[in-house]
C-alpha cells in the first residue's frame, strides 16, 4: 500500500490543553475561542473565505497513539466499530470539526466552538455550504438513542 504524506497548512491554537476537559464536539464548545495560524506559503489560499460563517477544519490527532477498530464511544457503554464513531482512535488519526469563523486578520482565522487541542496540526480547511452540506431527514445511527441533555452536560466537559 502506498504511503501518503500530508503537509500541515497551519497550527490550531486553543485554550484546550487537557483532552479530558476538552469538549467532545463543536456543538458543545460554544464560547470556546481559538484561532488557526496559517503558514505564510498558504495564506493566498484564504482569499474569499471571510464570506463563510462556518468552516470545516481537518486536522491530525497528534495526542493519541491508539488505533482500534472497535471502541466504546464517549457517552456510550456499547462497543462500536470505529468508523461509526468520531473517536480519535481511527487508523489515520484525522479529525474534522465544523467551527464558526469569527474574523480573519492576515493569516490568522479567529474561531468559536473550538473542540481541538492547542498545538494541533491543521491539514486543510473547507467551507461549510448549507446548499451542499445540510442534509434533511438524515439518519444518525446509534447516536439517535443518546439523551441530548446528558450529551450536552457531559459533552462540554466543563469541570
Amino acid at each position: 500500500m502506498a504511503e501518503i504524506i500530508l503537509k500541515p497548512i497551519g497550527i490550531i491554537r486553543s485554550p484546550n490543553t487537557d483532552p479530558s476537559k476538552t469538549p467532545i464536539q463543536p456543538i458543545y464548545a460554544e464560547g470556546i475561542k481559538g484561532y488557526a495560524e496559517i503558514y505564510p506559503e498558504f495564506e493566498e489560499g484564504l482569499k474569499d473565505i471571510e464570506g463563510f460563517s462556518h468552516i470545516f477544519l481537518i486536522f491530525y490527532f497528534h495526542k493519541t497513539s491508539q488505533e482500534k477498530l472497535k471502541v466504546i464511544p464517549y457517552l456510550e457503554s456499547v462497543e462500536r466499530g470505529v468508523f461509526a464513531t468520531r473517536s480519535p482512535s481511527h487508523p489515520n488519526k484525522i479529525g474534522i470539526s465544523l467551527v464558526e469563523l469569527l474574523k480573519i486578520e492576515g493569516s490568522v482565522l479567529h474561531l468559536n466552538r473550538v473542540d481541538i487541542l492547542d498545538g494541533t496540526h491543521l491539514l486543510d480547511i473547507k467551507p461549510y455550504i448549507s446548499r451542499f452540506d445540510k442534509v434533511e431527514n438524515s439518519r444518525n445511527g446509534w447516536q439517535d438513542k443518546i439523551d441530548e441533555e446528558k450529551a450536552k452536560t457531559l459533552g462540554s466537559r466543563k469541570k
